[in-house]
């Protein structure tokens, strides 16, 4: 049964200001999201679906991102490079607590200017 489904797209040029601020980066992304060693267009579009894919699954839990840090959401490609949503600390506790033993599912895809991406929430 689907619980909850987001959905963020945002602009990638919102990302050339944070490229430049690591502290952001530090801000909203776990270090396991990093990617310093592309171009930049690579990792302004990057950034911008990942940051899509933290705000579609505050949307998918029905809170918004609050009450729990972004960087405890972040996305890691399995061997096969398949997109996948890591949810830990106090995220992690509040869906647990709103939805039990659930699965998440992310898409993410970008073009030149944007970055859109899906979370479902299923039990």
């Amino acid at each position: 049964m689907i619980c909850g489904v987001g959905i963020d797209m945002t602009t990638v040029e919102r990302f050339d200001s944070w490229l430049q601020k690591p502290a952001i980066l530090d801000r909203y992304f776990n270090d396991r999201e990093k990617c310093p060693d592309k171009s930049v267009d690579f990792q302004k579009q990057h950034y911008a679906a990942r940051f899509a894919a933290k705000e579609a699954f505050g949307k998918a839990l029905g809170t918004g991102i609050t009450g729990f840090n972004l960087c405890e959401v972040y996305v890691c490609n399995d061997s096969a490079g398949k997109p996948e949503l890591i949810v830990t600390g106090s995220a992690e506790k509040k869906l647990s607590e709103l939805f039990g033993d659930c699965k998440l599912f992310v898409s993410l895809s970008h073009e030149k200017n944007n970055a859109v991406a899906v979370v479902i929430i299923e039990k």
